[in-house]
């Protein structure tokens, strides 16, 4: 079935290709300035990259070693900016980093963290402290030979809600967001784009101003269906896989343990009951799609806790594991843990012949961090002017007090004193403010509609597909929660059955 819209009514100001963090700021902040904007993704939001990271929002300290204080700088800043307008999805978090002899010296580590500490102009978070790591808790977690570390502050992020939060906001002004759907064909017709989008019910064709290519691992791709006369070979791919483990210790700060490779891995308290520990960074050719963690990655990231931990860890103790790839702009550097991971544009505005013609924007790497400025700088390149909107106005559900989410937290449960353990930290910290749009209204669980298992109920899965676009099992329990990590096979079955009937009735 094909479907032709009217070029002259139809035509969008702006098409996003991707439904990673870069496609979903550019497409917020695109809305918010008025553009009418459509974005499309051919599977669902964060299925790929934007939902396999390590789940940091971070200035990089490794990469100070590498001279990218610019980077640094921008995402310190941006640290700062994403916790207050997120707060219920991103929170502070305090690292330890080991000092262990014959690998990076103290003085290296203390300059380190002071110009970690000093160039974004850090307000809200705590400063670099010496710790003593022969005192609890670490003494009895850590190996004996490891006597003095650092404890510095950064971000935790939940990164696949990030993306959704951006496009319900996108949404909320006025975007167009299409899931499940993909764009396969993109030509020059004029001075507007023309793109045929496919999805379950058939081909679309539309019509568009400017194009930004932001499919992440995809990028090339796209970039060979539009301007096919061209080389496309602008990426590095760069496989990065964690392992998640039952809780290896108790507290709420995590580990940053240095590699004899140079490298880094994190151990990192997750989902209260779980320890998260990566990751890695292995070049990758072949399909992005579905990728698993392999037996190689697994032993290594085993093997460098290993050097650090008190307790051994092995692959088979490991609950779960995920793997995605890093869509870095191929800067030629001889490591994989050396490509730059700043972000860079390619504009291409003219034709074949030279003459001016409907511009598309490709976007190549970046961090989670700087997704926002990086939406900032690609609407500047594209002629939209210097807007900073984004900058502190708040994500849905955002408008907290970051340093008050607590008391956040226990409002909630007075409020809801119904709710089963654990159930109000889990709801703030997913929809915040917003939650009242899942629990308004009802007296008890009773009121809560079908029960899924755990703390999942059904009038929570309505608002996910009303509101987030989720559209199957794996959209809630993979990436708009973690809550496979918690539901048995039973309770994942009834939400697999839940969306059946929902589909089929729909």
């Amino acid at each position: 079935m094909s479907k032709t819209s009217n070029p002259e009514k139809e035509a969008f100001d702006l098409l996003v290709i991707g439904g990673g963090i870069n496609g979903a700021g550019i497409a917020r902040d695109a809305a918010g300035r008025g553009l009418k904007v459509l974005l499309v993704e051919k599977d669902d939001l964060a299925n790929h990259t934007s939902s396999a990271s390590t789940k940091l929002v971070h200035g990089g300290l490794r990469y100070l070693e590498h001279m990218e204080f610019k980077l640094v700088r921008e995402s310190l800043i941006e640290r700062e900016r994403l916790l207050k307008i997120a707060p219920h999805i991103i929170w502070p978090m305090r690292f330890v980093l080991p000092h262990d002899k014959g690998l990076r010296p103290k003085w290296m580590l203390r300059l380190g963290l002071f110009l970690y500490d000093n160039l974004g102009g850090r307000k809200l978070l705590a400063p670099t402290r010496t710790v003593d790591l022969r005192e609890a808790p670490h003494g009895s977690i850590l190996e004996d030979r490891l006597v003095k570390g650092f404890e510095y502050s950064d971000c935790w992020v939940e990164d696949a809600r990030l993306v959704a939060l951006n496009c319900l906001d996108a949404k909320e002004r006025g975007a167009d967001i299409r899931t499940r759907t993909e764009c396969t064909g993109l030509s020059r017709e004029g001075e507007l784009w023309s793109a045929n989008l496919r999805d379950d019910a058939g081909i679309t064709h539309v019509r568009a101003k400017q194009v930004v290519n932001a499919a992440g691992p995809w990028v090339d791709t796209v970039l060979g269906r539009a301007l096919p006369r061209d080389n496309h070979e602008n990426l590095r791919l760069v496989k990065g896989s964690h392992l998640i483990f039952p809780k290896l210790f108790d507290g709420d700060h995590c580990y940053i343990f240095q590699n004899k490779d140079d490298r880094i891995i994190f151990a990192i308290p997750y989902e209260r009951e779980f320890t998260l520990v990566g990751t890695t960074d292995q070049g990758f050719d072949g399909d992005p799609s579905g990728i698993d963690i392999s037996p190689e990655e697994a032993e290594y990231i085993c093997d460098a806790a290993n050097e650090y931990l008190r307790t051994d860890i092995t692959p088979d103790q490991a609950v779960s594991s995920y793997a995605g790839v890093r869509p870095l702009y191929d800067d030629k550097a001889a490591s994989n843990s050396t490509v730059t991971r700043d972000y860079v544009f390619e504009l291409e505005e003219k034709d074949e012949g030279g003459a001016n013609a409907p511009p598309i924007l490709s976007v190549f790497g970046g961090k989670i961090t700087t997704y926002r400025k990086l939406a900032e700088h690609a609407l500047e390149k594209l002629g939209h002017g210097k807007t900073s909107w984004t900058i502190d106005t708040h994500l849905p559900g955002g408008d907290i007090d970051p340093m008050r989410f607590d008391a956040f937290v226990d409002d909630l449960a007075a409020r809801y004193p119904w709710l089963p353990d654990g159930a109000a930290l889990r709801l703030a910290r997913a929809y915040g403010v917003r939650v009242d749009m899942i629990l308004g209204g009802a007296q008890g669980l009773n009121d809560m509609g079908a029960h899924m298992g755990g703390d999942l109920y059904a009038r929570e899965l309505e608002y996910l597909v009303e509101h987030e676009f989720a559209q199957t099992a794996d959209d809630v329990l993979w990436r708009r929660s973690k809550l496979q990590l918690h539901l048995d096979n039973a309770a994942q079955q009834r939400v697999r059955d839940w969306f059946t009937a929902r589909n089929a009735a729909a």
